[in-house]
């Protein structure tokens, strides 16, 4: 363990992330399976920001916040997943400590932003579903760039404060965090300073970017569950659920996922297992998201087609060339 001494504080150089704590035989395994998500959640995300950039029939409201979420998935990967991945492989586990603050810092900051992003987008459906004639007047103009703005401005402050707080901990005894990434709960657990104050606003933070976002989230898909149920045509119903289903298991999955984690008492039966429940909106949400919010969409159906339509008869035009 390297430290450095600043005055009376001890500051620590570098962590050791103990990661999933997995049989060495088992790393390689393990490297090829998060290897594949993080490739698959790559490739799915740029498609869809693909799409919605270069086909003028996805430029829309709903389609422009489809596009930042598959951006922000993007981000949130590659935050978490190549330095796992590259200890995972090499079996060397330290992280610097800028390294560890700059991570979790992004790591933060894209989550904050999400939660809202998932209400704004429940609230643009129910707004198209229940509030049809309105929704030209509220949803119109660059109102989605603006919120965009806010939302990463907000979570970028919040997480300034978090980590300026975080990086002014002492941390005396040892320097191996028990997760695979730098999270604030197991940084705080290794610290010998006081952190009833980081504790508080950590709570405060989490309570406004965690509870009330997915309160919101799930107000609005009750109302659009609720207007679904007066639809006369079963077929409509029945499509109308389907699609509203798969988006609020995947809201209701990092939401609660994020509430267990930050929310719920820390007690030593949950410390390890939070390190399962952080796979889901770390790794397996940034997956599914694509699948479910966009792949699935009959208007991202027609989009692949036009965009292949197009690349196969710029191919022929080539060839006759």
């Amino acid at each position: 363990m390297f430290t450095i001494k600043k005055g009376n504080q001890t500051i620590m150089s570098e962590f050791i992330l103990v990661g999933l704590a997995i049989l060495p035989e088992l790393q390689p395994l393990f490297f090829l399976f998060f290897l594949i998500i993080y490739l698959a959640t790559i490739t799915g995300n740029l498609l869809i920001i693909f799409l919605v950039i270069s086909d003028h029939h996805l430029h829309s409201p709903m389609y422009f916040f489809l596009g930042n979420l598959s951006c922000l998935e993007t981000c949130y990967s590659s935050i978490i997943l190549p330095k796992m991945l590259a200890n995972l492989f090499t079996g060397q586990q330290s992280i610097s400590f800028t390294g560890c603050m700059i991570q979790f810092y992004f790591f933060s900051s894209c989550a904050g932003t999400e939660t809202y992003l998932l209400a704004v987008m429940s609230y643009d459906r129910y707004l198209a579903i229940c509030r049809p004639l309105h929704y030209a007047s509220i949803i119109h103009g660059n109102i989605g760039v603006r919120i965009m703005m806010g939302l990463w401005i907000a979570s970028f402050l919040a997480s300034c404060l978090t980590v300026s707080l975080l990086a002014q901990l002492s941390f005396c005894s040892s320097n191996v965090i028990n997760h695979y990434f730098c999270d604030l709960i197991p940084l705080e657990k290794l610290s010998c300073s006081d952190t009833n104050l980081i504790e508080f606003v950590t709570l405060c933070i989490s309570f406004i970017f965690i509870i009330i976002p997915f309160l919101l989230t799930l107000i609005s898909y009750i109302c659009i569950i609720v207007t679904i149920l007066k639809i006369a045509s079963v077929t409509g119903k029945q499509k109308a659920f389907s699609t509203c289903s798969s988006h609020l298991l995947a809201v209701c999955l990092f939401y609660g996922t994020l509430i267990i984690v930050y929310l719920l008492p820390d007690t030593p039966s949950l410390r390890e297992l939070n390190k399962v429940f952080s796979i889901f909106y770390t790794v397996l949400t940034p997956l599914i998201n694509p699948l479910i919010y966009s792949l699935r969409n009959q208007e991202v159906h027609k989009a692949l087609m036009r965009i292949k339509i197009k690349a196969i008869h710029i191919a022929k035009m080539q060839i006759n060339i």
